[in-house]
């Protein structure tokens, strides 16, 4: 039987490929109680996946009284010095990578945080996956808005309905259905329910070429029954 892989495999990385939500959400705890106001964790959840203008915008509602640029920067840097000091890579992410590199197929790194932190995300994984990277402060439109995975499989030359996106979180999740790709959902910080248009999985771990064959087979069967019954 002929194998059929994806033309593209299309990560984000927040809560996907590394477990820097609680980094987010310390470095904004910190900057918001700095000035003098409460975070909760409730608060933080209405961050997760988001855009950093929208987080920002959210911290500034909340009295922090910078400009969003101004808070979008600390926050970065925040991150980047928590990351630093310890990498929290997800489960299996590392492994899937590694086994989609081997196999040739490209990958893109598409992410709602800035180009520095996706850099520093990106260089510090042992290996170099990524043959593009898209980053917040690339796109017009952040996720959900389809833009970013749109840009990354035009970056790649592919066609994103026949490219598989990873995603954590309920906002990457709408972004990369939006863009026609086989969204793939491993829910991290934000739970995500059973729902057509993405294919839900628990974990990373354990998972290999083999699983993202069975979701291009599945797609491509679904769209098959659809056009016959058309």
């Amino acid at each position: 039987m002929t194998k059929m892989l994806p033309d593209a495999v299309l990560w984000d990385m927040d809560g996907t490929i590394i477990d820097s939500e609680p980094a987010w959400m310390r470095a904004e705890s910190e900057l918001v109680t700095s000035f003098g106001h409460a975070w909760t964790a409730e608060d933080a959840q209405l961050t997760v996946g988001f855009g950093l203008w929208e987080c920002a915008g959210i911290l500034v509602s909340r009295g922090v009284d910078l400009s969003e640029a101004e808070i979008i920067d600390r926050l970065t840097a925040r991150v980047i010095e928590l990351l630093t000091v310890e990498q929290l890579w997800r489960p299996g992410a590392l492994e899937m990578m590694k086994q989609v590199q081997d196999a040739r197929i490209p990958q893109a790194l598409v992410t709602a945080s800035f180009r520095s932190m996706a850099q520093h995300v990106a260089d510090s994984i042992p290996f170099a996956p990524f043959d593009v990277i898209i980053a917040g402060d690339d796109v017009t439109h952040n996720k959900p808005h389809p833009e970013p995975y749109l840009m990354a499989a035009q970056k790649l030359g592919v066609d994103p309905t026949r490219s598989i996106a990873f995603e954590d979180s309920v906002p990457g999740t709408a972004s990369a259905v939006a863009a026609g790709t086989m969204t793939i959902a491993v829910p991290h910080q934000s739970p995500l329910p059973e729902g057509a248009g993405y294919t839900l999985w628990s974990t990373l771990s354990g998972r290999g070429l083999g699983d993202l064959e069975h979701v291009v087979r599945g797609t491509q069967e679904t769209q098959f029954q659809s056009t016959a019954r058309a």
